[in-house]
């Protein structure tokens, strides 16, 4: 049995994950997929203090270094529910393995958004891409299309433009929704097109490939069709909690419904990170949000003694 386990193993998980092991808890971090959550996908963090640059796979990298050496145990598993047995909290998962502990903080991340469209599902890795870190290099010297406007689409749109042919961003609002800076960077970039109110209203295909995106202009109606090689979608992220709604409420939009002090109704459960209810989500308020909930959790203990 550990004092606290943290689910997620992204910023703010291992944030919780360090200060937990500072105060002396024994503590477990179940990951499902791989360390570092989103930070993962950007090729550079500029905002991060004491950090001018550094990518988002190395800064991941040394945060769970450094709680592994703080001596936190972690597992790869894919957490299904967390349920309260008397004192107890039970978490198990879908490989079978069930965890107890006295505290749980729950660090869930989130998903990727998808456009939702007809054979999107099967052009995955067909053309069809969520991440450009991890895809952009199929693409060079093709031209590919960029789904969003927002700053995670412009700074993978930046990372693409150093190798394509052509970037075509295509945002469905009539503006850009990302940085200045971003948006100065790429408009001095000559292989960067960038096409507002624009809806993406079918994905053209060949052979099982992806060779087009077809987009109707909200404002004037026109139809047009930009041959392209790829899709990068970058619109927006989902929270995935609804396995936990029974122990921390949800608001509206599937995240969970808590404050700055990363509280929830049932004692001993705590959330951080970008699964909250939250106005900024940035890599520096992920970590805070894990300070926040390991030392919540942390007096929670030292309470039950």
């Amino acid at each position: 049995m550990y004092d606290i386990i943290v689910v997620g193993g992204g910023p703010a998980g291992m944030t919780a994950a360090l200060y937990a092991r500072r105060n002396a808890k024994t503590v477990l971090v179940i990951e499902k997929n791989g360390f570092g959550g989103q930070i993962t996908h950007s090729p550079k963090v500029e905002n991060y203090p004491a950090f001018a640059t550094i990518s988002g796979n190395e800064l991941a990298e040394r945060m769970l270094n450094q709680i592994l050496e703080q001596g936190a145990d972690i597992e790869f598993e894919t957490v299904c529910e967390v349920k309260e047995e008397g004192d107890l909290k039970v978490v198990l998962t879908e490989e079978g393995g069930r965890y107890e502990a006295r505290a749980i903080i729950l660090a869930t991340g989130v998903k990727h958004r998808m456009l939702g469209l007809p054979g999107e599902a099967e052009l995955v890795g067909e053309g069809v891409s969520y991440c450009a870190v991890c895809d952009g290099d199929f693409f060079t010297d093709q031209v590919v299309c960029m789904a969003g406007g927002g700053n995670s689409a412009l700074q993978e749109a930046l990372l693409l433009a150093q190798n394509c042919k052509k970037v075509i961003i295509l945002q469905d609002l009539p503006q850009l929704t990302g940085e200045a800076k971003l948006q100065e960077a790429l408009a001095i970039k000559d292989n960067v097109e960038i096409h507002t109110s624009q809806t993406i209203t079918a994905l053209v295909q060949e052979n099982g490939a992806l060779t087009g995106v077809e987009t109707h202009h909200k404002e004037t109606g026109e139809v047009t069709v930009y041959p392209c090689s790829g899709l990068f979608v970058s619109i927006g992220l989902i929270p995935e909690n609804e396995p936990f709604k029974e122990l921390a409420a949800l608001n509206a939009y599937g995240y969970f419904d808590t404050d700055e002090q990363c509280l929830t109704h049932t004692a001993g459960i705590y959330v951080a990170g970008d699964c909250r209810s939250k106005n900024v989500r940035q890599l520096t308020t992920a970590t805070a949000d894990g300070a926040t909930a390991a030392l919540a959790a942390c007096r929670y203990l030292n309470e039950l003694g």
